[in-house]
């Protein structure tokens, strides 16, 4: 390629365009613009970062770039202001880009970073870190000028505190890796029913109260102590507050707070009862997850709690945005509520939607008078909203559509594309969680642009985001897990113009990506990458196909017991290989690993085993992976089931002969705010105390064919190995079909794994 030639992104045609894609920066995501350049820039321990003198955010870029080149090549710059220079790194403020645009030369005499904003540079400096790779000491960064700038101005993440509480550390740690993301807006989910996360120094309750709550079942790893009594929980003082805050804008990631109303109330009810629509005694911090029916009522107190409250919010978070929530507001109790419907009647309000337009509308006057603007699920775009509110939209895309043609502004966050509590594969390495897969690829082909609105109308959507809502995602490292790299695929899409995304060069680019998380301690999902092994009997032994999502890398495999490498073998067809193999494989792209080891040893008794996750679901209603509380410290088992009907269906069993069907299962709470929905679930046809595991042939109707009776779980254990059940003979093969009766609603039972033989 001729010197200075322009390198066009536009990959779609990427099988054409190959020598193209190979040139462009291994960087995510993917720059506006990149010329490629002769020659390369050497960089080693004694390059200087020059900074313009009395520059803080100039100099905070720079130090945060020498930070990060310390962590994944142990190179130490020094930073010192002063004017360019020859052999140096120079940031360079200049007017005329975009407020998070900039420009980087590589040239062999010198690396220019220039922006006209403290972002720009930033970003800018993000960029070169990326433009060499994970290693060790000096290195080569190819001459080229990058000129960047991004598609949307919200590129943003949704963390879940409420539902389980993560460290001030680790939302530090979230930031960071957001920050190297060029993701900057952290939606922050404070409160809800099952918490109450925020110090309000007005109302102590409210974490006194309303941050604690007694698990479903307790278990050893699951709470922490207060008022002498076993709770789980937790919250972030003011001044904790401050701190991230703070950090956050250090790296140009706006925090932009969630206090949720009128719904999803209950942990702030429990603390202040006066706060709620019926009168009674006080709800407790809820245990359950799905749609509570606490609503806050709409007496002139309360709205002066809820100013209050937003009165400390505003002081802590200087974000332009503050989101109330406003969705799934179930609207039983303001129904049945005296005071809520004399207070309608006041208002001259005939209906419930009508009233909780009301409620927002009073809000947002409120934050307006105080210069913020209020942001909310897509329920709050009603008649009457005020044109400076920010519309969410969750529900799909089409709450998206009608704000922006209603002329208010709007984030893209539907589910269930942009939720990352569903799971990433269907591999077994994948934590509890929503059972529906959203891929890497899922995300990374979601396109936010809407053709049918005007070009007017477009202006109005800002961006998107994830959400990450933790129900189910009780750890930290298991919000890393879901959230990376497909939080990496989000960041593209923000930044990177749609026609030139291109899936194949993102999983190239990707690769040095991943080795990046690993360098700097993140625990992120292989899922797109690793290793599924599908075993089948052969002639001499079990043959074995081996395959990954994305069908990108290479796989490489050992047969001796040693982990491979990319020296190892290269897998190309399906492997038939003896008896007690031990037998490993793993991804790779070129010496770069993309995937852990997936190992097994090839028995033929293990072929007639398949957990609850092998097994189909007989349907489809709330599918979810779930995990026991309590129990022995060290992994739990990993429930698949829908709780509408705990049913599974092991597939295509020889039954000429009869067969042994032998299985393990463990209970679960049934912790689900459902409304009437769970007078749908079937319960009470049990015949003995604890219940039965039913076996029935071909179809999930009719009588049994076999049965178990069910007892107690020892104490300290989270399953049990269940009575052995014979199944008799019939000519052919059969599917499986098995659930459990039982007598009541909680708990609920559930397979681990099944094993069915001759």
């Amino acid at each position: 390629m001729k010197r200075g030639a322009r390198i066009v992104v536009a990959l779609a045609i990427l099988g054409e365009a190959n020598c193209f894609a190979a040139m462009l920066p291994a960087v995510v995501p993917l720059p506006a613009e990149v010329v490629a350049a002769d020659g390369a820039f050497l960089l080693h321990a004694g390059t200087p970062v020059q900074v313009p003198a009395r520059d803080p955010e100039a100099e905070g870029a720079a130090r945060y770039f020498v930070s990060l080149l310390a962590r994944s090549r142990g190179l130490s710059l020094p930073v010192r202001p002063g004017e360019a220079r020859d052999q140096a790194i120079v940031f360079e403020r200049r007017s005329g880009f975009e407020s998070e645009g900039y420009r980087l030369e590589v040239t062999p005499r010198r690396v220019t970073i220039t922006a006209t904003s403290g972002a720009g540079l930033f970003y800018g400096a993000i960029t070169l870190w990326q433009l060499l790779p994970v290693g060790k000491g000096a290195g080569h960064i190819g001459a080229q000028v990058i000129r960047d700038a991004p598609a949307y101005a919200w590129r943003g993440l949704m963390l879940d505190s409420a539902r389980h509480f993560q460290s001030p550390a680790f939302v530090k740690s979230m930031i960071d890796w957001m920050a190297w993301h060029k993701l900057n807006v952290l939606h922050w989910h404070l409160t809800d029913d099952q918490g109450w996360r925020l110090e309000i120094r007005r109302y102590p309750r409210l974490t006194s109260v309303g941050a604690w709550r007694k698990p479903a079942k307790a278990g050893a790893d699951d709470s922490g102590t207060a008022g002498g009594e076993r709770l789980y929980g937790g919250y972030y003082t003011q001044a904790q507050v401050r701190d991230i805050v703070a950090f956050a804008a250090s790296r140009h990631v706006v925090i932009v707070p969630e206090i949720d109303m009128p719904g999803h109330a209950q942990a702030a009810i429990a603390a202040y009862p006066q706060l709620g629509s019926i009168h009674g005694p006080a709800p407790s911090v809820s245990a359950k997850w799905g749609v509570h029916p606490y609503l806050f009522n709409l007496e002139p107190a309360t709205f002066t709690f809820l100013e209050n409250v937003l009165e400390e919010v505003m002081a802590l978070f200087p974000s332009h945005y503050i989101h109330v929530g406003g969705d799934e507001a179930v609207k039983d109790q303001w129904n049945a509520s005296p005071t809520v419907q004399a207070r309608a009647r006041a208002l001259g309000i005939a209906d419930a939607e009508a009233l909780q337009a009301y409620f927002t509308q009073e809000i947002g006057r409120f934050l307006a008078r105080h210069g913020r603007r209020l942001v909310g699920w897509d329920e709050i775009l009603r008649p009457g909203l005020e044109r400076d509110a920010v519309v969410m939209s969750w529900r799909g895309t089409s709450g998206a559509h009608a704000a922006a043609v209603a002329g208010n502004d709007t984030v893209l966050t539907p589910w269930p594309t942009l939720y990352f509590d569903n799971r990433q594969s269907t591999l077994a390495s994948e934590p509890p969680g929503r059972m529906k897969v959203i891929s890497l690829e899922d995300v990374y082909r979601f396109e936010p642009r809407d053709p049918s609105l005007s070009e007017d109308e477009r202006k109005h959507v800002r961006g998107l985001q994830a959400n990450i809502w933790t129900e189910h995602i009780r750890t930290e490292d298991r919000v890393e897990w879901m959230a990376l790299p497909r939080a990496a695929a989000v960041a593209e899409i923000g930044w990177t113009a749609p026609g030139r995304r291109n899936w194949p060069d993102f999983l190239r680019r990707l690769a040095p990506t991943l080795a990046r998380y690993r360098t700097l301690g993140l625990h992120a999902a292989d899922s797109a990458f690793a290793v599924d092994g599908k075993l089948t009997p052969a002639r001499d032994g079990i043959r074995v196909t081996l395959a990954n999502q994305a069908g990108f890398g290479e796989i490489h495999y050992t047969a001796d017991g040693r982990d491979p490498t990319p020296r190892s073998p290269t897998y190309s067809e399906p492997l038939s290989l003896p008896v007690r193999t031990e037998l490993r494989a793993a991804t790779f792209f070129g010496d770069e690993p993309l995937s852990g080891i997936w190992r097994r040893r090839l028995e033929l008794s293990a072929l007639s085993r398949r957990n609850s996750r092998q097994l189909d679901l007989c349907s489809d209603g709330i599918p979810l992976l779930l995990e026991p509380s309590g129990g022995a410290s060290g992994e739990r088992p990993i429930f698949a089931l829908d709780i509408m009907n705990p049913c599974w269906i092991y597939r295509d069993v020889d039954l000429s002969r009869g067969a042994r069907l032998e299985a393990a299962a463990g209970l679960l709470p049934f912790n689900f705010e459902i409304g009437a929905d769970a007078h749908k679930i079937r319960v009470g046809d049990s015949r003995t105390l604890y219940g039965e595991l039913e076996v029935r042939i071909d179809g999930c109707d009719g009588s049994p064919a076999a049965t178990a009776s069910l007892t107690p779980i020892a104490a300290g254990a989270v399953e049990e190995t269940l009575p052995q059940i014979k199944i008799p003979a019939r000519p052919g093969r059969h599917d499986i079909c098995l659930r459990f009766a039982r007598p009541r609603l909680d708990p609920m039972w559930a397979l681990d794994w099944v094993d069915i033989t001759e």
